[in-house]
């Protein structure tokens, strides 16, 4: 398959700890994808499902105790414990190699070590990035595949280019106690033991794409970011691209799938999918920023997913796609979850695989839910409705505008547009959110998480906040930088703002003021639009519903600032950039 040393003596080095049977070269045909299909189902790691109703597409339950990414068991093996930073567990390299190669030796035995050359970015384009992951799990080669681009001309391309990521999983014995996935950034290396979820073992995905490529980035000029990538198609045929980051289950999919409301598609506004999850951003020679999603697919949450909440997600599950941890019925050969409709399956199995029923309950009365909280899908990028045109095109798209947001029950408003990019970056590393069923441990828990970043960032984040600085000084056009909360609640617990597709009237005015033809509010937190530049025509929503969720309450903010300064205080210290203690306390002086 190749003659680069590098890459033979990396599977060599490998093969020899792990003691694999046998070795399967992944060429990216789809020949070879049916055979590894019909050996995982002949074993029990994979289901077929109905190819009447559901075509190529399979089902898979991962370990109970293993289902989303596990924070605690995640290191950045920088050579210095500076370079990972405070927000991100340490380990000293050679001591996490030696303790890593303890686990890893014999793992494969009686397996089987797939080789999977993948490329993040289309082969060729110069932001693409490439990978080979080394894995003894078929339900991980199959997820690649739809992930990213696997073949053998990433090979070639590496070949030309010399430098990849290299990738180590083995399930070993999915024991949680020696479950660790290890990133060693100056070492272009990931290394990841005793997981089978799609989080921890897809290595292309957070580890490559946002922890290692976050640390390539700083080094090479460029930003690797947790954000989705859309297009906004005007009547005249106009696109303008928005990139947002928002931490996971919040929204960022439905969002970036966004179908605009009547009165917006009436008129011929359309909106286009670039990517759901990363973008891997760069200036461009004209001073502006450009985008890709580096992606081939979406791993997305199914739990809410429904044809009202995302009717282009549900359309992409619709054939060559892998389900994981939902409710599967063996009688139709189909699945589901909670949200995807009223009608639960009267005869199925839950995701550990136990009989479940709708509306079945424990000894003490409580909902037994069918499908995991986390469980998720796996489709191709293709198959997704409203996937853009420039989906493929190897320069990327232009971006008019950074959104970051997140879940916030009072505090932050509707929308608000920052000073100046330094303010936009305060704004983003600001950001907190309540905690979702994505990461182990609480649920409902405010934590601050910058940029959406904080689990994903591959080095120090005091150096991620100078780096994002840095960017807009060298930038002649930089995009706009603005702040959502679809989520703030009245009094009852109820969201006030209907969001979903509606959310497009707001994208509307975050347009219209990067095009500068509509005024705003100047308030102690940056730009807040006028209550009549929102369009809420054909909305069952009057003004001062909205009025109430575009306010500024100054106490709050108080609270909010000192909230902010602990933050910055005890994370970062005086390592923090100066700058944002200056955006900081000209908050604090506006609030006065």
């Amino acid at each position: 398959m190749t003659k680069n040393k590098v890459i033979l003596d990396f599977i060599d080095q490998y093969a020899k700890l792990m003691t694999p049977d046998n070795i399967v070269w992944i060429d990216g045909s789809e020949e070879q994808k049916q055979r590894l299909t019909e050996e995982a189902a002949s074993t029990g790691e994979i289901i077929k499902l109905n190819e009447k109703l559901l075509p190529g597409c399979v089902y898979h339950r991962t370990a109970v105790n293993d289902v989303a990414r596990v924070e605690h068991r995640t290191f950045i093996c920088s050579r210095t414990k500076d370079g990972a930073g405070p927000t991100n567990n340490w380990m000293e390299p050679q001591e996490a190699y030696k303790m890593l190669d303890k686990i890893a030796e014999k793992a494969m035995t009686g397996r089987t070590m797939y080789i999977i050359p993948y490329s993040m970015g289309k082969v060729g384009s110069p932001f693409a990035k490439y990978g080979i992951e080394l894995t003894d799990s078929i339900y991980v080669v199959l997820n690649m595949m739809i992930m990213t681009r696997v073949g053998t001309d990433v090979l070639d391309a590496i070949g030309k280019k010399g430098e990849f990521v290299k990738g180590v999983h083995s399930k070993v014995q999915l024991d949680l106690e020696n479950r660790y996935i290890c990133h060693f950034p100056e070492d272009n290396m990931i290394y990841s033991l005793n997981s089978g979820y799609g989080g921890n073992v897809l290595l292309g995905k957070k580890c490559f794409a946002l922890r290692i490529a976050s640390y390539q980035a700083w080094k090479q000029n460029w930003l690797a970011e947790h954000m989705l990538i859309l297009g906004i198609e005007k009547p005249n045929g106009e696109i303008k691209y928005i990139t947002g980051a928002f931490p996971s289950a919040c929204g960022k999919t439905n969002l970036a799938m966004l179908i605009p409301p009547e009165t917006y598609t009436k008129k011929g506004y359309k909106v286009t999918t670039v990517g759901d999850d990363i973008a891997w951003i760069r200036p461009g020679k004209d001073g502006r920023l450009y985008a890709i999603n580096p992606e081939n697919g979406f791993f997305g949450v199914a739990p809410g997913t429904n044809m009202k909440s995302n009717p282009n997600a549900l359309a992409s599950t619709r054939k060559n796609t892998i389900f994981t941890n939902v409710v599967y019925v063996p009688k139709t050969g189909t699945v589901w979850w909670e949200g995807l409709d009223k009608n639960p399956p009267t005869d199925a199995e839950d995701w550990k695989g136990n009989k479940w029923y709708g509306g079945m309950t424990d000894a003490d009365g409580n909902i037994i839910k069918g499908a995991n909280p986390n469980s998720r899908f796996t489709s191709p990028a293709i198959n997704c409705p409203s996937i853009s045109p420039e989906f493929e095109n190897p320069e990327g798209v232009p971006i008019s505008a950074i959104i970051f947001g997140g879940r916030r029950a009072k505090a932050a408003p509707l929308v608000y547009e920052a000073y100046n990019w330094q303010h936009g970056v305060f704004v983003g590393s600001i950001m907190a959110s309540e905690t979702t069923a994505a990461a182990t441990g609480a649920v409902g828990v405010v934590r601050h998480d910058p940029m959406a970043m904080l689990p994903f960032c591959g080095y120090n984040m005091a150096d991620y906040f100078a780096h994002w600085l840095a960017m807009g000084k060298k930038l002649s056009n930089p995009p706009k930088i603005f702040n959502v909360n679809w989520f703030r609640l009245d009094d009852n617990g109820n969201f006030i703002w209907p969001g979903f597709g509606d959310n497009m009237r707001v994208l509307d005015w975050i347009l219209q003021r990067c095009e500068d033809v509509v005024d705003a509010v100047d308030t102690p937190i940056g730009y807040m639009p006028k209550p009549d530049d929102i369009n809420l025509e054909g909305l069952d929503f009057t003004k001062d519903q909205l009025v109430s969720i575009l306010d500024c309450d100054k106490d709050t903010w108080k609270q909010e600032a000192q909230e902010i300064e602990n933050f910055y205080t005890t994370k970062f210290g005086d390592t923090l950039p100066k700058e944002l203690y200056e955006e900081l306390a000209a908050l604090k002086k506006r609030l006065v």
